[in-house]
């Protein structure tokens, strides 16, 4: 089922599944699998290509040289920007903590004070993913088999999709935006008891 918010079609899975991350089980796969890059916006490409010197302390050797090749990004198939990859895998801007779980450059320095931009969107709002329309923009949830461990702790803890994503939400759409989603929310669950 879809429901709407202004221009946004929203698909009501972001209300009916679970999701909290469980990175000591997935070990942030998200940044390594996949058949592309996180998905950029031009104005992401220009935020990056601004801080790149504030987030190269935290890159792996090898993501430094794949950006010195091909720049922050790539257009993907579709035309849209992507972050540059490893040898066809990985995001360049990954690294490996001391436990083997992937973690993103670009937040890390953020984390430190460098910058004051995060990450990119499309990754902070994952497992949510915005499709542009001719009129709008459409939130999907992405199901993926790697994130059967967040599905699990999300189910465990009763956490829905959006309140997992509240932070990113707001980030990307704004504070009325999400108290959208909480209202709409309580529709649907006020529906299913009549």
């Amino acid at each position: 089922m879809i429901v709407a918010i202004d221009d946004k079609l929203i698909s009501t899975e972001v209300f009916d599944r679970k999701f909290v991350c469980d990175l000591n089980a997935c070990k942030g796969a998200c940044c390594v699998e996949g058949d592309g890059g996180a998905p950029l916006t031009f104005e992401e490409v220009d935020i990056l290509e601004e801080i790149l010197d504030d987030v190269i302390p935290y890159m792996r050797p090898e993501g430094i040289e794949a950006i010195k090749e091909t720049g922050v990004f790539y257009i993907d198939p579709w035309n849209e920007p992507a972050t540059t990859l490893v040898n066809g895998k990985e995001c360049a801007f990954v690294y490996f903590d001391d436990l083997g779980i992937t973690k993103c450059a670009v937040e890390q320095a953020y984390l430190a004070g460098k910058t004051t931009w995060k990450k990119p969107i499309s990754c902070h709002l994952y497992p949510i993913r915005v499709k542009k329309l001719s009129e709008g923009l459409a939130l999907n949830y992405e199901e993926w088999n790697i994130c059967k461990p967040a599905c699990a702790c999300g189910e465990q803890l009763n956490v829905p999709v959006y309140k997992f994503l509240r932070e990113p939400l707001i980030r990307a759409f704004g504070e009325e935006f999400y108290a959208d989603l909480e209202g709409i929310d309580e529709t649907l669950k006020n529906s299913e008891l009549e």
